[in-house]
């Protein structure tokens, strides 16, 4: 049943605490769970939840979150901004992609308006509250603690995360490099398994228009102090015609793409002070862009471990390993102007791999003027990956380029320390201190000419460091009054796909550069919260950013030799702030309406030889963004959920000559109890088939039409706990 939310919340179905979590450190059920030789029952998610029974769900303040300061700290009195979207509402979105599911959020956006049901892998980058947006990601993604960012790239592969054996997500949309180092620029978005216990199965299976077709299973089980589970997942969809008709030819068709993900974790309680865990997970996807030769493919492999050591007088020790081997390959096309015709213009290949591991020591409470815990790691990642390039020139010359291979290696660690200390229940301060360093070296370009000659260029090694403090604190002077602010410093080292690999989008060839440096942020915010009678939540946020020299592509005044007309670059400066308002308001047992607005002014303020740049708005992401989301949940009768989201105008470049118009869309949730443990569901998005601009590099592409399907759903078969009350009354 509706319960009372979160406090901190900013977007949809979702609830605000602060998260983020260090690569290595196991994720808020393993702290719970694996420290015991039985499972603790995972905590209670906010939001509608339906029960055989009704039960009152325990006080805000004892709702517990990790990820903000690095311990399990009760979700109001954490010091800074985050978001929760919990179980509940994960099942009851109407989005089919987990990045779709975190553009309902108005503080998050991916690289353009399409999802990735249709968008190329390398185009799934994240941005929180404007930052710069771009294909590479300027937030870290977590799950469960290992680092999922590409190694290469820094591209997210929304796909390869089952949703079946998500619990939570936690997103943190501010700097977090003092906990977390490169990639954490923007902040954090986290994803949570779901705890082990047993023997469960679950499983879910749905079709649609669009040629879409959904499956996916879990299976999970507890034999006393060892847990397993296994997730697979499969989705196949014709997508649609991304190009508008006015411009389309004959080469245009429909942009179809497949995926399948399986999933295996085992935890292990060895004693009653060390617990043990490992995962494994396997991905493949291919994706067409629209024409015979925009195809590309993703395969992926990856691993973790993760040792934990809890001790009376010392405090706690967790150890964490992973590592990953991947493959993404990609064909690009030469395009008539007409669209009628046209030709492989090049085929990359980029195989890369990773490694790294984490150490982090969290100290026992201290008293001194208050209380004091302190916290203190180490981490380490290796990176290395090369891009190998066939191109097929339109016309041939002696010396026309025609093979290109790039590499290079990227190692980066980081060390860090942080006090978390309670002055009393009303105030409280964390502070935070990281150093790093990383170094780009092994760097190298062999270029191939028509006449058999060769160009071998050898990239000077280049070394930096970056230190990142980060200050923030809670006040509660009254029981429904909260107030936090907080100021840090983070950074984003470029990712060797920046450095040594160029790309194309359309017709626009963009060349990568081997000098680029670290994007360095400056930002602050505050905000408050206030709580009122009948489940009634208000939040405001202001945040102020300062980015300097970001990598950003550069419009050239004169094309490169090999025909580019943009260039990374790191720009100069550009200062984006903002507002966050939002407003959740639980109307009765059964109504639940949630609101959300985040307007950002990203603008370029400091542009060296690019002076027509000054002033000019970042591209790829609107000013205005919000939403509304309505929820009617009755499990004698149907649980429904109805939401809006509206974003305004944007750019595609950086010179804001390409505009694209905003849009309000329309999603749709229902779902009924059938019988026994089955539920009958039915999604739509994009409800009045709302038809707007997505991109518009080369070539103008949609955003999704409406998209509809119906499915079933089959919740914890074997679980004695889970048995139905009541006909048409479901409990999970």
């Amino acid at each position: 049943m509706p319960g009372p939310r979160a406090s901190s919340r900013l977007s949809l179905p979702c609830r605000l605490g602060l998260a983020l979590l260090l690569p290595g450190v196991a994720s808020a059920q393993t702290v719970d769970a694996d420290t015991a030789p039985e499972p603790e029952p995972p905590v209670a998610p906010a939001g509608p939840e339906r029960q055989p029974e009704p039960k009152a769900e325990p006080p805000r303040d004892t709702r517990t979150v990790v990820t903000a300061t690095r311990l399990p700290r009760p979700l109001r009195d954490v010091p800074a901004t985050t978001v929760v979207i919990p179980r509940a509402e994960i099942e009851r979105s109407p989005t089919l992609t987990q990045d779709a599911l975190i553009r309902t959020l108005p503080s998050a956006a991916t690289f353009r308006r399409t999802p990735s049901l249709v968008a190329d892998p390398t185009a799934q980058g994240l941005n929180l509250r404007g930052l710069a947006p771009s294909g590479v990601a300027r937030g870290l993604v977590l799950l469960d603690g290992l680092p999922f960012n590409d190694p290469y790239g820094g591209w997210v592969f929304w796909r390869a995360l089952p949703r079946l054996g998500l619990d939570r997500i936690e997103v943190v949309p501010t700097g977090g490099s003092a906990l977390y180092g490169s990639a954490a620029l923007g902040g954090v978005v986290q994803l949570f398994s779901r705890p082990i216990t047993g023997p469960v199965l679950d499983a879910d299976v749905s079709v649609g228009n669009l040629g879409t077709g959904f499956a996916a299973a879990r299976v999970a089980d507890r034999w006393g102090r060892v847990g397993a589970s296994l997730e697979v997942e499969g989705l196949t969809s014709d997508g649609y015609r991304i190009v508008p008709e006015s411009q389309r030819g004959r080469i245009d068709g429909e942009t179809p793409s497949n995926h399948v993900s399986a999933q295996a974790r085992v935890e292990a309680a060895a004693t009653d002070h060390l617990s043990l865990s490992a995962r494994a997970g396997v991905f493949r996807e291919t994706q067409n862009g629209g024409t015979r030769y925009t195809v590309a493919s993703v395969d992926l492999a990856w691993f973790a471990a993760n040792a934990r050591l809890r001790t009376d007088a010392a405090g706690t020790f967790e150890l964490g390993l992973f590592g990953r081997t991947q493959h993404f390959a990609q064909d690009r096309a030469r395009v008539a102007a007409d669209r009628n015709f046209e030709v492989r213009s090049a085929l990359q290949n980029v195989p890369a791999n990773d490694q790294g591991g984490s150490l982090v020591w969290t100290g026992p409470e201290l008293t001194l003027g208050g209380t004091h815990v302190l916290a203190a790691g180490v981490d380490v990642r290796r990176s290395r990956g090369k891009a190998d390039e066939l191109l097929f020139p339109a016309t041939a010359t002696a010396r026309t380029l025609y093979a290109r291979n790039t590499q290079g290696t990227q190692l980066s660690g980081g060390v860090f320390v942080q006090d978390l200390y309670t002055v009393s229940p009303a105030l409280e301060f964390a502070g935070t201190l990281r150093w790093d360093t990383w170094r780009n070296f092994d760097g190298s370009q062999l270029e191939s000419f028509a006449n058999g000659t060769a160009t071998f260029t050898e990239f000077e090694p280049r070394t930096a460091s970056q230190l990142s403090p980060r200050l923030a604190a809670r006040v509660r002077p009254l029981e429904w009054l909260t107030l936090r602010a907080s100021a840090y410093r983070a950074f984003r080292a470029p990712t060797l796909n920046e450095l040594y690999r160029p790309f194309q989008v359309g017709t626009v060839l963009t060349a990568a550069n081997p000098d680029l440096g670290a994007e360095r942020l400056w930002g602050t915010e505050a905000g408050v919260e206030a709580t009122g009678p009948r489940g009634l939540t208000g939040r405001v946020t202001g945040f102020w950013n300062v980015l300097d020299a970001p990598v950003t592509n550069v419009t050239l005044a004169t094309p490169l030799p090999d025909g580019a007309t943009r260039q990374r670059q790191n720009l100069g400066r550009a200062r984006v702030r903002g507002v966050e308002l939002g407003a959740d308001w639980r109307v009765s047992r059964r109504w639940t309406a949630l609101a959300a607005y985040t307007f950002v002014d990203p603008v370029v303020t400091r542009a060296p030889g690019q002076p027509d740049l000054v002033g000019r708005q970042l591209p790829q992401d609107p000013r205005h963004r919000g939403s509304l989301a309505v929820t009617f949940d009755d499990p004698s009768i149907v649980s429904v959920t109805a939401q809006l989201r509206v974003f305004g105008p944007q750019y595609e470049d950086d010179l804001n000559t390409r505009g694209m118009g905003g849009a309000a869309v329309v999603d749709l949730f229902v779902s009924r109890h059938l019988f026994w443990k089955v539920d009958a569901f039915g999604a739509v998005e994009n409800l009045f088939d709302r038809e707007y601009l997505a991109g518009r590099a080369g070539v103008d592409t949609l955003a999704p039409p409406f998209q509809a399907r119906v499915g079933l759903r089959l919740r914890d078969v074997f679980s004695e706990s889970s048995a139905r009350a009541a006909p048409g009354a479901p409990g999970r």
